[in-house]
């Protein structure tokens, strides 16, 4: 891998505009996400890079030879069966498989779609259907979930879908090593091309595929684990779902760009998490506000000493200042807030150490090294004032490719200067910090997961007593936001009527989708030109 040289001198915004532009900083990597895994074994052939439990229930350790050795061969499995640049989808929860098959599709030349595994039938279908997967891998089972049910129903659907393997055959699965495992196996990508898909809900209701490139990626996770001080050789406790950009890029390859070791969590439960950290002496947390909270609860409720970490690494929300005061007094560690969407490989700022307490609880710090933001009018696109509410866009290295298939989406969010629109909120200071005040689009983000209100409200308008309907996020001490309905109907209905449309959605949408408050209303407000105030909806719900 290149490395290109910058000058060290650190940005500052424009005199007077909420303008941070692409400032220095480690030279930008020229690799791909395979290269890294030959890089480290050829550096750290030893060292454990994976610690994880394989698909039929057995724990495992990978060293860095053994882990480049397993995705080898899987690898030229991919290559077999969806050729170069090919869609691979993998359906799957964080298993040491995910891991194994996310190296294997970049040795393979071979594009990643990452899949929820608790996508519905017809979630899954539109899934395979829009990003033209030619190869699906896939867990048997989640929980009470079937896999491999699910899969028998949707694949005769699903058009161009040629090959579909179970991670539970492994004779399959794992081919010959490729090119005979040779160390000096020829690059079969490049650090521009597509390394990931990833899924995102927009207002629209519909997820997009969000195409995201190798250097992307490579260089998100490591300037991430250097702004966080992170160590050389770090072991990271990873809870996060792996096919979150959170999961397989900040949790997966920081650890990865460090020589160091990812310890994945297939289910969290906290006592699982804190039992991972003290048995292999992790130094990084991995988390959202729920998950770490939850840890804090597990530990202080426990007797004797909590195990000890250097750094926490929180995403999705700001951390209230009292978990922050609470995590340095339990774990001795430092809290790091961090801010992005997938469109930006995840991050786009993160708070430093130097940072005042101040600055932790209200802030989402400054944005990462060779990364531009703005804030700028959500009407008129021109830049703010420092201090000024208006919405955060991003630009550089870290942006997506584009939406897969969908040019009318993507020339909607990157604009004419190549800034991404996020749809946030926010405001700068004159040090470049952020501080996020609501959201332009109307997602919900429920403990990291992202909630298009439209998708659920398409789901309740196909219930026959259904007149209209409308989806918030209401605040929520544990998940930051829960998904509230307000329905009306066509005839009065008795209130337990809510638990028939709960089993409706259930049956259509992922769990988390579904609305866990509900309220049947005789009318939502409106606009003069039909449109529902959902501002007004919301307060008037939450009142």
């Amino acid at each position: 891998m290149s490395t290109q040289a910058v000058s060290s001198t650190s940005p500052t915004p424009a005199t007077g505009r909420s303008e941070w532009l692409e400032g220095p900083g480690p030279g930008l990597v020229e690799g791909t996400v395979g290269g890294l895994l030959r890089e480290q074994a050829a550096a750290h052939p030893d060292s454990v890079a994976l610690v994880a439990t394989r698909h039929d229930g057995s724990a495992g350790r990978w060293t860095y030879a053994e882990l480049l050795d397993e995705a080898s061969r899987v690898a030229s499995t991919l290559l077999e069966l969806a050729g170069p640049g090919g869609h691979v989808a993998l359906w799957a929860p964080n298993v040491a498989e995910w891991t194994i098959v996310q190296y294997a599709a970049g040795l393979a030349g071979v594009v990643l779609v990452a899949l929820n595994p608790a996508l519905r039938p017809g979630e899954l279908e539109y899934a395979l259907t829009l990003s033209r997967s030619t190869v699906l891998l896939h867990a048997d089972r989640v929980r009470d979930h079937d896999l491999t049910g699910v899969v028998a129903d949707v694949v005769p659907r699903v058009a161009g879908l040629a090959h579909v393997v179970s991670l539970s055959d492994t004779d399959r699965l794992h081919g010959t090593p490729l090119d005979g495992g040779s160390p000096d196996m020829p690059e079969r990508s490049a650090p521009d091309a597509p390394a990931m898909m990833q899924f995102t809900s927009g207002t629209t209701g519909r997820p997009k595929g969000v195409l995201l490139a190798h250097r992307s990626l490579l260089n998100n996770a490591r300037l991430t684990m250097h702004t966080a001080e992170a160590r050389d050789g770090a072991v990271a406790v990873a809870p996060l779902p792996t096919f979150h950009t959170a999961g397989c890029v900040i949790s997966t390859l920081g650890p990865a760009v460090l020589g160091g070791t990812v310890v994945l969590i297939e289910r969290f439960e906290p006592g699982a998490v804190l039992d991972a950290m003290r048995d292999e002496r992790a130094t990084i947390l991995m988390s959202v506000p729920t998950v770490l909270g939850a840890v804090l609860h597990e530990a202080r409720r426990r007797d004797g000493q909590a195990p000890a970490l250097d750094t926490v690494l929180v995403g999705a929300a700001t951390v209230p200042g009292s978990m922050i005061t609470a995590v340095r007094e339990t774990f001795g560690a430092f809290v790091h807030n961090l801010y992005g969407q997938t469109e930006l490989s995840p991050v786009l700022s993160l708070t430093r150490r130097s940072d005042t307490a101040d600055d932790l609880v209200r802030s989402v710090g400054r944005p990462l090294p060779h990364t531009g933001a703005r804030i700028v009018d959500p009407a008129t696109g021109e830049v703010v004032p420092l201090g000024t509410v208006g919405e955060v866009c991003a630009r550089g290295y870290n942006q997506m490719l584009c939406y897969y298939d969908d040019p009318g989406a993507t020339a909607a969010t990157v604009d004419d200067e190549g800034w991404v629109h996020t749809g946030d909120l926010g405001s700068m200071d004159d040090r470049g910090m952020i501080t996020l005040t609501g959201r332009l689009k109307e997602l919900i983000i429920r403990g990291g997961e992202n909630i298009a209100p439209a998708e659920i409200e398409v789901a309740l308008a196909e219930h026959p007593a259904v007149a209209a309907s409308a989806v918030v996020g209401l605040p929520d001490p544990t998940w930051g936001e829960i998904v509230a309905a307000a329905v009306v109907t066509h005839e009065p209905q008795e209130p337990a009527f809510t638990d028939e449309l709960a089993a409706h959605c259930l049956e259509r949408l992922t769990p988390y989708k579904v609305p866990v408050r509900w309220f049947l209303v005789d009318e939502l407000p409106m606009t003069p030109s039909g449109k529902v105030q959902k501002f007004v909806l919301r307060d008037q719900l939450d009142a």
